[in-house]
């Protein structure tokens, strides 16, 4: 037979329960409160760390952004002399920018074109004006995000592979911006 306990005594059950469960959590809480920092070190460090071996690992070349900076002044130096406002963009091996700057008057678009040639010619190894005719035979290259397939990409080379990237952007011509590419790169050899 089944006994039934009145609502009070459910109560009491219940909240009895509730204390338990929270006198135990409170404890294990403050038991590792007030645990030695050494003894929190200790467990935290039992796992050892993995070591690579060289077979696992590969070393890459970087421009040093005093490189890209004395690049990207050679750039802009180019373009002044010819009486263009362009903007030059350095990119590392991975695409990512290390630096921008945008020559005196140049136009807001230039800022966006010049990364983008900057991150493509480094990512193909080629410069931007060679890429343009493999969209002949590939259009869906365009559609490769923070790609721009213009003249006024060159990529930087250290051994054959590529470092880095230079784009300019602004003059009326893919041809004058790769030139003013190549004089940026041209001043780090």
């Amino acid at each position: 037979m089944k006994k039934t306990l009145s609502r009070r005594a459910r109560l009491a059950t219940g909240g009895a329960v509730l204390a338990a469960v929270a006198a135990g959590t409170f404890g294990t809480v403050a038991a590792n409160a007030s645990a030695p920092e050494a003894a929190q070190d200790s467990a935290v460090s039992a796992a050892p760390a993995a070591a690579a071996g060289k077979r696992d690992t590969t070393t890459s070349t970087h421009l040093t952004v005093d490189a890209a900076t004395e690049a990207a002044r050679a750039a802009l130096k180019a373009a002044e002399q010819e009486g263009q406002r362009v903007t030059v963009a350095v990119v590392d091996r991975n695409g990512n920018t290390i630096l921008t700057m945008r020559g005196d008057g140049a136009g807001p678009q230039s800022y966006e074109s010049a990364e983008r040639k900057a991150y493509t010619a480094v990512s193909w190894n080629a410069p931007t004006s060679e890429l343009e005719g493999r969209l002949e035979n590939a259009p869906n290259l365009k559609d490769i995000p923070g790609t721009l397939f213009l003249g006024g990409g060159v990529p930087v080379t250290a051994g054959k592979a590529p470092i880095a990237g230079i784009g300019v952007a602004g003059a009326p011509s893919g041809t004058l911006d790769e030139k003013f590419a190549r004089a940026g790169a041209a001043a780090l050899n």
